[in-house]
């Protein structure tokens, strides 16, 4: 257990630290944050062990994705309906630009310039076309981009080219299963019962020390994490001297 707090008390030096310099140099927290855990992993890799950072440790993992998931819960929070319906044009073309081109540059690259096979070079465009509405949203939120029509119109085309990332990953390579069935009806049943229910429950049950508004709506996004399908495929490729799988990259990009 002792581990444990170690291990999570480094996690949040390295946050203070990141902090310390989003102030001391003007830039975002969250790039400061990148640029010191990048650093970090880099030099305790190279002196001491990679494992020290405890990245593989399941809680790790845990909080880790749960941030991941509120935060891109809040972005989503954020999209002003009025604003999307006057921008829309410009979130798409946005959006569907900033996924196609990555995608398709990088695959030809990877595959053309590299000497990848097809798949890995799929698979490669996929991870280079996708962005992180976490970290836009963050980023806006701090210099108040958020509240501006230009903020939500950029946050609109990072879900656009988010959603052709999930499109293409879930067309090249996801095996339809039987749980992709469940998958898609519960995700349509939850999306015609949730709009409808949450208000209701909120004005029964909300604004009271208990805080029911925020364990109902961690119930929620857990749950539609759980039935989410996972990639079951095990197959592999060699795209030049060395094999590997690309189930890992799949874990990689979806964490």
């Amino acid at each position: 257990m002792t581990s444990v707090w170690a291990l999570a008390a480094l996690w949040l030096g390295l946050a203070v630290i990141a902090g310390l310099f989003s102030i001391w140099l003007r830039v975002s927290t969250a790039l400061s944050e990148i640029m010191v855990g990048a650093t970090a992993q880099l030099i305790f890799s190279a002196f001491i062990g990679s494992a020290v950072l405890g990245a593989d440790e399941g809680w790790v993992k845990f909080l880790a994705g749960i941030g991941a998931i509120v935060l891109t819960f809040l972005a989503g929070a954020e999209l002003d309906p009025i604003v999307f319906r006057l921008k829309w044009k410009e979130a798409a073309a946005v959006g569907l630009a900033s996924f196609l081109f990555p995608f398709l540059g990088c695959a030809a690259g990877a595959h053309y310039v590299l000497g990848w096979e097809v798949m890995p070079s799929w698979l490669a465009g996929v991870a280079m076309s996708t962005t992180s509405v976490a970290v836009v949203y963050a980023v806006m939120l701090e210099f108040g981009f958020n509240v501006t029509d230009y903020g939500k119109t950029v946050l609109a085309a990072c879900f656009v080219t988010d959603l052709g990332t999930v499109v293409a990953l879930g067309l090249i390579f996801a095996p339809f299963t039987i749980k992709t069935v469940v998958f898609v009806a519960a995700g349509i049943a939850a999306f015609a019962l949730l709009p409808w229910l949450t208000p209701r429950f909120f004005r029964r049950y909300g604004s009271r020390p208990s805080e029911l508004e925020t364990k109902y709506l961690l119930l929620c996004l857990l749950g539609l994490g759980r039935w989410r399908p996972g990639p079951t495929a095990r197959r592999c490729f060699r795209p030049t001297s060395s094999e590997w799988c690309w189930r890992e990259r799949w874990a990689r990009i979806t964490r």
